[in-house]
């Protein structure tokens, strides 16, 4: 281990193993290093064994919950957009030789007391339920709006200059109601909070857009996509993809101690008496817990069910957004299920998520709106964790953290904060601009 390298990785979760892969894939030289005798880190999937372990101590599970390894609980579960940018990524990176995909059931939306479709275009818009008569046409006014817009084509920008003109100015030009507007910017463009409503449209319009066109790419219900298997393969492919490019990987190293030389600057890693030499760290915040500040909490539910949640036509994987607005809250709340159909759970059972930013510290009544929409649950499991961010400046100590796991469930937020880091890393902006064609194995898994 007495070696000098670029880059050394601590932690094997998510956001560490992309980093790991990209910087590989740049030529550099990398070593991985986690002190867990497993990938993933926070976002590791178990078996149910191990989930019953974590959350319930040395009990047993009961048999008729069904096999144990047939389940794969990702720890942080999250859909990923067919056209976004981690799909994106893992073309870029040639990592979608080493999954299969398929395609999730339905994105819904919880809306005055009921779950409905997310209307994503025009046509859409008219047959939703969510709006009356005129609030509908004047919803699809809108979305052929967005779905004709084209950055470097003026005459479809309809005289509206999106890099100035709000948000909350391109939409009271279509007089859209507050509950469309809620709809809209939650669980079409994905955003948390509501500071989007003043900021410039563009960043609002391009989340539109690559909602629809991720739609389209399956002819599905949704426009996400999610591993066969769960999470948990993406972690080990990019330690895959790292390994074939000279990367080093390294489980079970004890302690992982960050070395500073005298004016502050990380030069190494010691693990069992060895120091490896570095020009840069990246790490997970536990790893360097005196660089980081808590920024908030996730309270969430993990829910083992026999059925499908209810009013989602049946579907076997399906994301549920409840805007704050609807739940009078700070944050959104967010539904995640899985099955079967994605071999994460034994045949005819099924895994749910309900997370949301802790408010209190009782996420059983936190969370009881999302959990009330899931119908009968066989055996639930709560947990709050806390939620840190780096407070250190990297420029001057040579250490990079990633980012805690938000309370989304999907992958807009998590890859965002990888490919921000990456251009800090390496002074440069990661070129995603691949063919999407070439994700072709996980089309046909989606069918």
């Amino acid at each position: 281990m007495d070696e000098e390298y670029d880059v050394i990785v601590l932690g094997t979760g998510l956001k560490e193993c992309i980093i790991s892969g990209l910087l590989s894939v740049d030529g550099l030289k990398v070593l991985h290093m986690d002190r867990n005798d497993y990938y993933g880190g926070e976002s590791t999937s178990l078996n149910l064994t191990k989930l019953w372990k974590r959350f319930k101590g040395n009990e047993s599970a009961p048999e008729h919950l069904g096999v144990s390894k047939e389940y794969n609980v990702d720890m942080v579960p999250k859909f990923m957009m067919a056209n976004g940018a981690l799909v994106r990524v893992l073309i870029h990176t040639s990592v979608t030789k080493y999954l299969n995909f398929k395609a999730v059931d339905g994105s819904f939306v919880y809306n005055n007391g009921k779950i409905h479709k997310v209307p994503a275009t025009d046509v859409e818009a008219l047959k939703s339920n969510l709006m009356g008569l005129f609030e509908k046409r004047r919803a699809r006014k809108f979305f052929i709006y967005v779905q004709d817009y084209e950055e470097d084509d003026p005459k479809s920008h309809e005289g509206l200059d999106l890099h100035k003109v709000t948000t909350r100015e391109v939409i009271s030009k279509y007089g859209l109601e507050d509950d469309t507007v809620d709809f809209i910017g939650h669980a079409l463009a994905l955003h948390r909070d509501d500071n989007y409503l003043d900021e410039p449209a563009i960043d609002t319009v391009k989340r539109m857009k690559l909602y629809a066109e991720s739609l389209a790419r399956f002819q599905g219900g949704s426009p996400y996509i999610y591993p066969l298997y769960g999470l948990a393969e993406l972690p080990q492919a990019f330690a895959r993809l790292s390994a074939v490019y000279g990367g080093t990987y390294m489980l079970n190293k004890a302690e992982c101690k960050v070395e500073f030389d005298e004016n502050g600057k990380a030069y190494g890693v010691t693990s069992e008496g060895e120091t490896a030499k570095c020009k840069k760290v990246v790490c997970d915040p536990s790893y360097l817990p005196d660089k980081v500040k808590k920024v908030g909490r996730v309270a969430r539910a993990i829910c083992i069910m026999k059925h499908p949640i209810p009013d989602t036509k049946d579907s076997h994987s399906v994301q549920i957004i409840l805007p704050k607005k609807q739940l009078k809250r700070k944050s959104d709340m967010y539904v995640f299920c899985c099955s079967y159909a994605h071999n994460v759970a034994p045949k005819g059972k099924f895994i749910a998520f309900v997370s949301t930013e802790a408010e209190t510290d009782k996420p059983e009544i936190e969370l009881k709106p999302g959990i009330d929409l899931l119908g009968p649950v066989e055996e639930t499991f709560f947990d709050i964790y806390d939620r840190y961010e780096p407070a250190n400046t990297a420029d001057e100590d040579n250490c990079f953290v990633t980012n805690s796991y938000d309370a989304t469930t999907h992958f807009e937020t998590t890859v965002k904060d990888v490919l921000a880091l990456y251009s800090k890393i390496t002074g440069k902006e990661l070129d995603l601009s691949v063919d999407l064609n070439a994700a072709s194995a996980a089309e046909s898994e989606a069918a």
